[in-house]
């Protein structure tokens, strides 16, 4: 928990990058996560974003802080969604689950990792449903999300996938002359990922 050297470029790059990394995937999953509970208002946003990203930023650090991987929202909760889930309870339940199953772990450990691989092409054809409310006859629209469903899985990164698809819509937004669609926000996230790849970190 020392901070020699915290002011160094490496750490800033890091910080920056892992900002951009935790903010497109949480933000990506909790849209995700929403759109399958019904939980996005008419406009298809998210109500109580700001808790919702607040609570996620606090188990972030609190995690960090502990040593854990990050402790924020997983895509895998469509499926509970699905079941019926729609409360903060159905997390208690599965975090106590979780906790009782710490005594089973060798035994879980016996199960080869593409046994599970059933749950998450479950989770991808619910993801899927989301494509049909893609505007498919705006191209400027429909490439940038097609990219990003496809980069997703490709690169085995939610955040990754979002940020390739953040730079094909602002790309494909000025090549076309459609510049005055581009939000700031996004111009500014696609030019942070620009530069992380250019940059490799």
């Amino acid at each position: 928990m020392h901070f020699s050297g915290a002011a160094g470029d490496a750490i800033l790059t890091s910080v920056l990058v892992f900002l951009l990394i935790d903010m497109l995937d949480t933000s990506g999953t909790l849209t995700a996560v929403a759109y399958q509970g019904k939980l996005l208002d008419e406009n298809g946003r998210l109500k109580n974003a700001r808790r919702a990203l607040t609570s996620d930023a606090v188990g972030t650090m609190i995690g960090a802080a502990l040593g854990t991987s990050p402790v924020t929202a997983y895509i895998e909760s469509a499926a509970g969604i699905q079941a019926g889930g729609r409360s903060g309870l159905t997390a208690v339940v599965v975090g106590v689950l979780f906790l009782l199953s710490l005594v089973l772990s060798p035994l879980a450990g016996t199960v080869p990792a593409y046994a599970t691989a059933p749950a998450l092409v479950f989770v991808a054809a619910l993801m899927a449903k989301g494509l049909k409310d893609i505007d498919w006859d705006d191209m400027t629209e429909a490439a940038p999300a097609l990219l990003t469903a496809l980069a997703i899985p490709f690169t085995y990164s939610i955040a990754t996938g979002i940020g390739i698809g953040f730079i094909a819509y602002v790309a494909i937004k000025l090549v076309s002359g459609r510049w005055r669609d581009v939000n700031v926000a996004v111009a500014v996230i696609a030019l942070a990922f620009v530069a992380k790849i250019a940059w490799g970190s």
